[in-house]
């Protein structure tokens, strides 16, 4: 049964988001190349949409149980993750050049999954995906996203099959990534 819906607009940033059930972000040590969404720890995912830098229309809907797939053709197939609840409120931030932003609207309190789920549980989230315009870029791309969250034991992800080309991204991120944040960084000598 669904137990509570909330839909609103996430101005995204570069890199796409994170969502979950922590909010001491760091970026990934992978991204999820070839899927939507991808584990960024035990308890966040990091989502790459085909909007960068613009508008995204979000539906968070938590249940308490599994709920039955979206019958819409119009969803792009869904993916599934388990992420753990460290907290019982989900968290949601952009990733931007360097730095994370929170995403919640100010006037919409983000979900609980307590009581669902306490401390350390599980919480099965379902990423379904749709863009009017599904070429990568700057823009309003016409997309949206209905992540749907129910507590449930940790199962293995369901994700579509990696191509190659995926899979050499995933590498060369990988190779680059413990220099991300440095990139950004900028030191100022001491002003004496």
């Amino acid at each position: 049964m669904l137990l509570r819906e909330v839909t609103f607009t996430v101005d995204l940033g570069e890199h796409g988001y994170l969502i979950g059930f922590d909010d001491d972000y760091q970026f990934p040590r992978q991204m999820p190349y070839g899927w939507r969404c991808g584990p960024a720890g035990e308890a966040i995912a990091v989502v790459l949409p085909t909007t960068d830098t613009g508008p995204l229309r979000m539906t968070v809907q938590v249940h308490d149980s599994p709920p039955a797939p979206e019958a819409d053709h119009r969803w792009e197939p869904a993916e599934e993750m388990s992420l753990r609840a460290d907290i019982p409120t989900l968290c949601l931030a952009t990733i931007g050049q360097g730095d994370f932003w929170d995403a919640w609207p100010e006037d919409e309190p983000p979900p609980q999954m307590a009581p669902l789920a306490s401390r350390g549980d599980w919480v099965r989230m379902r990423l379904y995906c749709h863009a009017d315009d599904p070429e990568p870029g700057i823009g309003d791309h016409g997309e949206h996203h209905l992540v749907q969250l129910w507590h449930a034991p940790a199962t293995p992800a369901l994700h579509p099959p990696l191509s190659e080309e995926d899979r050499q991204a995933r590498e060369e991120y990988a190779a680059h990534q413990p220099g991300i944040v440095e990139e950004y960084t900028i030191e100022y000598p001491p002003r004496h």
